[in-house]
């Protein structure tokens, strides 16, 4: 983010409202044209931003284009999730939109769409809308604060982004909720969905969430404390024979874990793998050879932590094997006697299909 947008770029916005996006190519290709948000002209100026993953995407584009007579110009569920909104609320054929025209419209979003999903809009002249799935599956939470003036709101992914901005956290939006803040400033909240319940992914708590984050009401430092206390238990239960002089985390996502089940288990945590704070995250980059290439170039041993020493590596999960296998080997390089190599997220064996990269089962090292 902070190589597209300096500090010169932020002092040349204007207006009170906004939205932005930090993109994670899941469904169609990764090029700049798909950089979000997306924008229709048509009804009032409709940009979005979106989260997840349609599982009926082509489905969708079809009848956006046989039946709603809406063209596509890229192959992203997000510019099908927006045409979807964009049409819904286009058929109630009001000159101004209420918040309860964009609920209906939402909650009509809701009956077509498949698949996981947290989105925010902006309704040119109107105001911004932001929405989840009726599962639950992606994460949004919404915030206040005072600004001198009055009350002003924030949407995002996670809680962290409001503490950082002097907002406060009023809480998640539920499961097919939507929330409507209007040019006024004032906040509108509607459930949308006929069904709902909460089946928030795993992998939110497990990678993608700072720790100092809270989803779905729950700590995501405490929920890593307690996968390292129950990985140090199942250890202790089914592989008591182990020697292990010293537990390593993977750094950064598996560090709680890693203290967790080093203090229930007894033994001394150490660094000793540093890490390149200039590579990105490997699990998110694109394609299997890039993931390769960069393990190598983000982690490097300390061997004063490996030499002689039987070592338990900790990652927060296991999916591919593209980061397991390279640090087992650099571990070895760097002198280890014995390498043991636990993750402390279950075993992934089947593809995730609403919003993360593992779509294939043949990817994943567990399956089967």
């Amino acid at each position: 983010v902070r190589d597209v947008f300096r500090q010169h770029h932020m002092q040349m916005l204007r207006g009170t409202v906004g939205i932005g996006h930090v993109r994670y190519p899941t469904a169609g290709s990764s090029g700049a044209a798909l950089a979000q948000p997306f924008y229709v002209n048509s009804p009032y100026g409709i940009a979005l931003a979106h989260n997840g993953n349609l599982t009926n995407s082509e489905q969708l584009a079809q009848e956006l284009f046989q039946d709603d007579l809406r063209h596509l110009n890229t192959d992203s569920d997000s510019e099908v999730l927006l045409n979807v909104f964009a049409h819904e609320l286009q058929t109630l054929g009001k000159l101004s939109p209420t918040p309860e025209d964009v609920f209906t419209a939402v909650s009509a979003v809701h009956q077509r769409c498949r698949g996981g999903y947290a989105a925010v809009g902006l309704v040119v002249n109107y105001g911004v809308v932001a929405f989840r799935d009726p599962l639950g599956i992606r994460p949004l939470v919404v915030g206040v604060r005072d600004n001198g003036r009055g009350e002003e709101y924030m949407v995002a992914s996670e809680s962290v982004a409001l503490d950082v901005l002097g907002f406060t956290l009023l809480g998640d939006v539920a499961p097919g909720e939507a929330v409507f803040i209007d040019m006024q400033g004032q906040l509108h909240r509607r459930q949308c969905a006929r069904e709902t319940s909460l089946h928030p992914c795993i992998f939110e708590h497990v990678y993608f969430a700072r720790p100092d984050s809270l989803m779905d009401e729950i700590s995501i430092y405490k929920t890593r404390m307690r996968q390292g206390e129950a990985l140090g238990r199942k250890i202790q239960r089914l592989r008591p024979d182990l020697h292990i002089d010293v537990v390593i985390p993977i750094p950064d996502t598996s560090r709680i874990a890693a203290q967790s089940m080093a203090y229930e288990l007894d033994i001394k945590f150490r660094e000793g793998l540093m890490k390149n704070r200039y590579i990105g995250r490997t699990f998110i980059m694109p394609g299997q050879s890039q993931r390769k290439k960069s393990v190598r170039q983000k982690l490097n041993p300390v061997p004063l932590e490996f030499e002689g020493k039987n070592v338990m590596l900790v990652d927060d999960s296991i999916v591919r094997g593209t980061t397991c296998r390279q640090i087992i080997q650099m571990a070895r390089d760097a002198g280890a006697a014995q390498v043991y190599f636990a993750s402390a997220a279950p075993a992934v064996r089947f593809p995730n299909v609403y919003g993360i990269d593992m779509p294939s089962a043949s990817e994943l090292i567990a399956h089967g």
